[in-house]
């Protein structure tokens, strides 16, 4: 296998196009109030008095609303949850916005949705409905809470990275949707979910996100950018399926997958948390200081991205905290 040509491929399929339109706009946001953790993160988190209230949402592609409505309807859910979790947080209560014109597929997505709500015991409590729009449109929102904090802007050089995905299940078509959730049994979901808030709260680990539509070498890099690190990653050590190639499980969206940053001596008991549930969990990399990603297999390496010369979102600390110097001296 060549790896230049893998790695390529990967990053011309995956949905990091769709990550690199944030950075047209993530400078144009204001900032966060003082003392509020940093936007840029699966959620944003509010301080308050035990901890973290924390709000998400997601839209998602018209196509797939409109090809698939009940499953886009179930993931309105899980991926919000799944957001939330990334955090450290549990899922308190759901919202949505449906622009439709066909009452069919409409009500398809909503099938999905209580059908996933009953699933992870997260219930829909309100939203906005539109069944005289011109196309099917779906976006969720969630609220959530946290006691302790994961954080994609927290991953330190010279930590663990990990990978915990779930790799019971299969590929919804035509997309690479790793589907281990619609026929797993409600218990197993919820457990699996509260995973997370248990590993913030025993400080197994310290940066966490939820792998998503860019795929795990997409995910690494947003969390690279946002703690202002590097990485060398190992392809081999990566869970995966055996029957799956590279390409496919490197462009995949799993239905249950994290990233995840601890120290060597919390190793082992971050593992295990996964490994008692029967969810593949590996140590997958180490973190670095470069700012650029590297992936190597058979003793190939590789640079995936540099995000010192291609961001890619935006949301960098090291760059938010200069243009606050910059703004604190054009004041004076």
């Amino acid at each position: 296998m060549d790896l230049a040509s893998l790695l390529k491929q990967v990053s011309e399929y995956t949905g990091l196009a769709h990550k690199e339109d944030i950075a047209l706009l993530s400078e144009s946001l204001p900032q966060s109030p003082s003392g509020w953790h940093p936007n840029g993160d699966d959620s944003a988190a509010i301080p308050c008095t035990d901890g973290y209230n924390l709000l998400a949402m997601e839209g998602f592609l018209n196509d797939f609303v409109e090809q698939d409505p009940w499953f886009a309807g179930w993931c309105g859910v899980m991926v919000n949850i799944s957001d939330i979790a990334a955090m450290g947080g549990t899922p308190r209560a759901i919202v949505n916005a449906l622009w439709n014109h066909d009452h069919g597929n409409a009500a398809q997505i909503i099938a999905g949705m209580s059908a996933a709500a009953a699933a992870f015991n997260v219930p829909v409590v309100g939203g906005h409905t539109n069944l005289r729009a011109n196309q099917p449109q779906l976006a969720v929102s969630i609220l959530g809470h946290a006691k302790s904090l994961l954080s994609a802007f927290a991953a330190k050089p010279g930590q663990i990275l990990v990978a915990a995905i779930d790799q019971r299940g299969n590929y919804r078509s035509p997309y690479f949707n790793w589907n281990a959730a619609t026929s797993a049994p409600p218990e197993r979901l919820q457990g699996d979910i509260a995973l997370l808030p248990r590993i913030a709260a025993q400080g197994l680990a310290s940066a966490a996100k939820d792998i998503s539509q860019a795929g795990l070498l997409g995910t690494t890099l947003m969390l690279l950018e946002s703690s202002a690190a590097g990485a060398l990653i190992e392809l081999e050590s990566i869970p995966k399926p055996q029957q799956v190639s590279w390409h496919d499980w490197l462009c995949s969206f799993p239905s249950f997958g994290y990233l995840l940053t601890t120290d060597e001596h919390n190793l082992p008991a971050l593992l295990a948390l996964f490994h008692n549930r029967e969810i593949s969990a590996a140590a997958i990399g180490q973190i670095t200081d470069t700012q650029q990603l590297w992936v190597s297999h058979a003793g190939q390496q590789c640079l995936f991205r540099d995000l010192n010369q291609t961001p890619l979102t935006g949301f960098n600390p090291i760059k938010a905290n200069q243009c606050k110097m910059e703004a604190h001296h054009a004041r004076r």
